[in-house]
């Protein structure tokens, strides 16, 4: 089941959004504290986010911005500013789609189950799972021994590719060339510095050389779990 969080300070309307997609099988939140998004953003992990841009203590904006930092989930802005400035800061800021206020429930539907299809529909699998760490490709984070970890955008796609191809080695090349197709435009020491900071963080979590490296050739993640 998809969870949808709204973000949205009239009470009537993000009352009638979660209506509106509840009885379409989503598992709706709506915010509460509009003080602090993140904390109910990173509570409920959502696979989509609907994003007012006016909103009490900070905008719409802002948050997005806040949500980009730590995850790469769809975010639709709703807006009864839809001049094309605000839809260009919206897409600038990192959101995927604008609705303009008035809407018809149908219309968001339809747009949030074409967003949801376009994000995770065309993954073979939500989960890899490999010596224990299950990493998710949803809200790009892994688990392992009962411990979530958070990873950055660079981070998340190093440890997808090096699992995607298990076993085998993956060139720094390659590495640096996922990394380009997110608009992550790195150079070697900079791929240096996110392969070292993501075997920290594994690290930390008791996966100690879990990613090895071949010198000369690249880094890969062994098959055997001995």
């Amino acid at each position: 089941m998809y969870r949808i969080f709204i973000v949205e300070d009239d009470r009537e309307i993000a009352a009638g959004i979660a209506a509106a997609l509840t009885s379409w099988g989503f598992e709706c939140r709506v915010a509460g504290a509009f003080s602090d998004i993140m904390a109910e953003f990173q509570a409920f992990g959502p696979h989509l986010v609907l994003l007012d841009i006016m909103l009490p203590f900070y905008n719409g904006y802002h948050w997005c911005g806040e949500i980009r930092k730590v995850s790469r989930v769809p975010v639709i802005f709703l807006s009864s500013a839809s001049d094309n400035m605000n839809i260009i800061l919206a897409v600038n800021m990192g959101g995927d789609d604008f609705i303009a206020k008035p809407f018809d429930a149908e219309v968001l539907t339809a747009k949030v189950q074409a967003l949801l299809r376009r994000s995770y529909d065309f993954v073979e699998s939500p989960v890899l799972s490999h010596r224990g760490l299950r990493l998710s490709t949803m809200d790009c984070s892994l688990v392992y021994a009962g411990q979530k970890l958070e990873l950055t955008k660079n981070e998340y796609r190093i440890l997808l590719t090096l699992l995607e191809r298990k076993g085998s080695i993956v060139s720094r090349e390659r590495l640096m060339q996922r990394l380009w197709e997110t608009d992550s435009f790195v150079d070697d020491n900079t791929l240096t510095v996110n392969v070292n900071r993501l075997r920290k963080k594994l690290a930390g979590l008791g996966l100690r050389d879990y990613i090895t490296t071949r010198h000369g050739q690249g880094y890969m993640v062994e098959c055997d779990e001995n």
